[in-house]
């Protein structure tokens, strides 16, 4: 009988851990020409890769939950908990920071209140970013002062989706995802298929093998191809065409504007991520100590980098020539992604006795078990 390898050792996971860390820092380089941190001729020089990083992350995240859902959570409660500890862990802190930030902000004449008018209802916007719903049907709505906020509009319903599919049975499997689906709207639906295919290469590459040669081979070439596919501006033709031949103008793409430039570059990251497994990269081994703890703050990273860079950029006369300001920003959000990570993301075992605790409420152990 042939053999697989296990469907996600070590260097794999470790090289996963090292994607993920790239892709949190190309979205920090991606601001900081857009944000103003650097000169319009600087930006020129930096890879615009922050939604190719955002596509990984949704490739990755499918992925790891595929696992995860197989082998580490066994039934939708346990799931629920995971998930939620995950998230609020780093959301909720940094979430109410941004809105406390921005109040400063107003409150000291730095930004007026206009441009920060979820301020004025607080009771409306916060509910809405606390439940992850800013980017419903024609809903665009990040956090003052998060703007990568956005993408967990998408991710969390995302995981939602997928519970109820993996967890739930028959009719009641039928109707949830049915009625997620229709509150979710088109933005969402176009964009599932890249979450989905991390949980179908993870399926796939249990009982699918490549050799070396060839997975060595195809791992340079995807990156080539990135390279060409940037090059060529073939994101930003394709996103013009998606802008112009969308079939209802009354439902705007917005955020899910790249579908098209985002199908080609999830083939790419599929095709990298299998090739990976291929290759080994057993070498990844003599550090893995320094890359889990580094890969540990990205979603900390991911999030708070646009809050100190708006900090920054409000309260302190930048200049985008400096590089003595451009290097005190980039350790301001190094230092602020340690104190806040330390805080959230490598302390959600802190969150996990509310979370249990709530779910008693609201999923008895009886009702979360997988039926």
């Amino acid at each position: 009988m042939a053999t697989h390898p296990a469907p996600l050792d070590r260097p794999l996971s470790l090289y996963l851990d090292c994607c993920r860390l790239l892709a949190a820092l190309l979205v920090v380089a991606s601001h900081y020409g857009p944000y103003g941190v650097i000169t319009r001729a600087a930006d020129d020089w930096v890879p615009n890769l922050g939604r190719e990083a955002v596509i990984v992350f949704f490739v990755l995240s499918g992925f790891v939950i595929a696992y995860t859902t197989e082998h580490k959570n066994p039934s939708l409660r346990a799931y629920a908990i995971a998930r939620a500890m995950r998230i609020y862990s780093v959301a909720l802190p940094l979430l109410l920071l941004a809105f406390l930030a921005a109040y400063l902000l107003v409150w000291s004449g730095r930004v007026p209140a206009r441009q920060l008018y979820e301020l004025a209802k607080p009771w409306l916007y916060l509910p809405l970013h606390l439940l992850f719903m800013g980017e419903l049907w024609t809903i665009s709505e990040p956090p003052p002062l998060l703007g990568p906020y956005w993408s967990l509009g998408y991710e969390v319903w995302y995981y939602v989706l997928f519970g109820a599919a993996f967890y739930l049975r028959g009719a009641w499997r039928a109707v949830t995802l049915g009625s997620l689906l229709l509150l979710v709207g088109p933005k969402l639906w176009l964009l599932l298929p890249v979450w989905a295919s991390g949980v179908w290469l993870y399926r796939w590459q249990k009982s699918h093998t490549i050799g070396r040669r060839a997975a060595l081979a195809g791992w340079m070439a995807t990156f080539a191809l990135l390279a060409l596919f940037k090059l060529t501006e073939s994101d930003v033709a394709l996103r013009m065409f998606a802008r112009a031949h969308w079939p209802f103008p009354a439902l705007p793409l917005r955020s899910a504007d790249r579908v098209l430039a985002d199908y080609l570059v999830c083939l790419l990251v599929l095709a990298n991520f299998r090739c990976a497994k291929g290759i080994g990269f057993t070498g990844l081994l003599r550090v893995e100590r320094p890359i889990r703890v580094l890969s540990s703050y990205t979603f900390t990273l991911y999030l708070a980098h646009a809050l100190v860079m708006g900090l920054w950029l409000n309260l302190y006369p930048h200049d985008p020539r400096s590089a003595l300001d451009i290097a005190g920003l980039s350790v301001s959000i190094v230092l602020a992604t340690w104190v806040v990570g330390e805080l959230t993301e490598r302390r959600k075992h802190w969150f996990q006795v509310g979370l249990e605790r709530l779910a008693g409420w609201v999923m008895p152990a009886r009702v979360g078990a997988r039926f």
